[in-house]
């Protein structure tokens, strides 16, 4: 059992021991920092901070201890129960709060839950304001409010219709030229809140929609990472009821994976490089991603005149990197949608409705709109690491046997080939390095990974 303390937040397993898991001790400890670090920006203004949750079995019970602990600590809440990341995140900035919470875990298994927090933006913490979270929770010295002074409930409210219209309202969202197309779309929500949301907003978009595993009760039908291997009944769903499409999400609704007429995978890299391509034909701009996503972006990018900026992994450095050079349009190529017209942050919703608008302005279907874009195949490895590999010496070795080649070392070595580019770095939350690598076959970007893995065991002697 796991407890990651990282900046994105404090993600760990139900159950077991103290300090080792999620236990309700931890999830106290690290809300009550989180008050404090929110206390400290505003100079002791009495806070309101968004609660929100996606549909995991511990949901509630993490729910009901966090919303405690925050009125405990002096600070009004906001709770919108079952909602997306990217809707807690809307509901922060439309109540002008000082904070949120999400409580989720994103696409791990069920065991699984999170602590994710947001500045006042409703944006994640960046690097420092993490850091300092994690430091307030070693500290015992809070003082708590007395009973006069504690927090109170403001508003229990489902967040989500509200979510959806600002998402319709948007200028480039043309819910007329949709419901023309009367598209059928299978949705498969993995039994979290995306099967509540996704089938609202298509319903709102005049599509017909066929719904699998879209009851929110936390039972994963499947595991909840929207890849290819775990998608192989809303392909047979699509074909058997000739849909023209299928929409994925992970249990938070922050990532987007569409699937083809035909049942095959449209791909989770190309959910961003089609939206930015409709964005880019309206919206003269630059794009971002981060690192370890597609080629594909960069090419429709100077297609349209505009230029392209990598990030280091994670929503948080993006988001940083597309207000540095004025990105119209980003994301991460795990079919995360950031569009800053609305707010910066990956969501699902909004990657559906540009989508769909795109796909009924050029009249195709989704296999031919598919063509249009390079074709660039992934592969995504990992070796394991042990106490005696230096991680840091390993890549500086890496990163100088191919300094002839156009290395960027912002988040580990990526190595950028005439036909092909290799982004090796040390996990975050895991005890391994990752090993990308893409090219224009998928033989030739396994090859290239079986390579590279070669090439750093013998460094590490393995």
């Amino acid at each position: 059992m796991t407890l990651i303390k990282s900046i994105s937040g404090i993600r760990g397993t139900i159950g077991g021991e103290m300090g080792e898991n999620l236990t309700p001790i931890d999830i106290v400890k690290f809300t009550i920092a989180y008050t404090r670090f929110i206390a400290g920006k505003n100079n002791a203004k009495r806070l309101r901070i968004v609660l929100g949750r996606d549909a995991r079995i511990s949901g509630e019970m993490v729910n009901d201890i966090i919303e405690g602990t925050l009125l405990g600590c002096g600070a009004d809440v906001i709770n919108v129960g079952l909602c997306t990341t990217p809707g807690t995140e809307m509901a922060v900035i439309t109540h002008k709060a000082d904070g949120g919470i999400i409580i989720t875990a994103s696409h791990n298994p069920k065991q699984w839950n999170a602590l994710k927090l947001l500045n006042e933006k409703g944006e994640f913490l960046n690097d420092k304001e993490g850091k300092q979270v994690l430091a307030l929770a070693e500290q015992e010295d809070f003082l708590f409010p007395d009973v006069d002074n504690i927090g109170k409930v403001i508003s229990r409210e489902d967040f989500n219709p509200t979510h959806i219209k600002q998402v319709l309202n948007l200028q480039l969202v043309d819910v007329e030229k949709v419901k023309t197309r009367k598209f059928k779309v299978v949705v498969d929500a993995v039994n979290s809140i995306g099967g509540v949301v996704i089938p609202a907003l298509l319903r709102e978009l005049g599509c017909e929609v066929v719904e699998i595993n879209c009851t929110p009760d936390g039972h994963f039908a499947h595991n909840p990472e929207p890849l290819p291997q775990n998608l192989t009944e809303i392909s047979e769903v699509i074909v058997r009821e000739g849909a023209d499409l299928g929409v994925v999400v992970d249990p938070d609704v922050d990532r987007l994976a569409l699937v083809n007429e035909d049942g095959t995978m449209f791909g989770e890299e190309y959910t961003l490089v089609a939206v930015a391509d409709y964005i880019l034909s309206r919206t003269k701009g630059n794009t971002c991603s981060n690192l370890s996503s597609s080629r594909a972006l960069s090419d429709v990018t100077k297609a349209h005149g505009g230029e392209y900026a990598a990030s280091a992994v994670g929503e948080v450095n993006v988001v940083t990197k597309m207000k540095e050079v004025g990105a119209v349009i980003g994301g991460e190529g795990n079919g995360g949608v950031i569009y800053p017209e609305l707010h910066y942050g990956r969501d699902a919703l909004v990657g559906v409705a540009l989508f769909l608008t795109y796909l009924a302005e050029q009249g195709c279907t989704m296999t031919e709109l598919r063509k249009r874009y390079p074709a660039y195949y992934a592969s995504k490895n990992k070796i394991e690491l042990t106490p005696a590999i230096d991680v840091d010496k390993l890549l500086l070795t890496m990163k100088e046997r191919y300094s002839h080649e156009r290395v960027n070392d912002i988040d580990g070595v990526k190595i950028d080939f005439a036909e092909h580019w290799v982004h090796l770095r040390k996990s975050n939350t895991e005890p391994i390095v990752r090993i990308y690598t893409e090219a224009k076959s998928q033989e030739y970007a396994d090859e290239v990974a079986q390579q590279f893995i070669a090439e750093m065991k013998e460094i590490c002697g393995l």
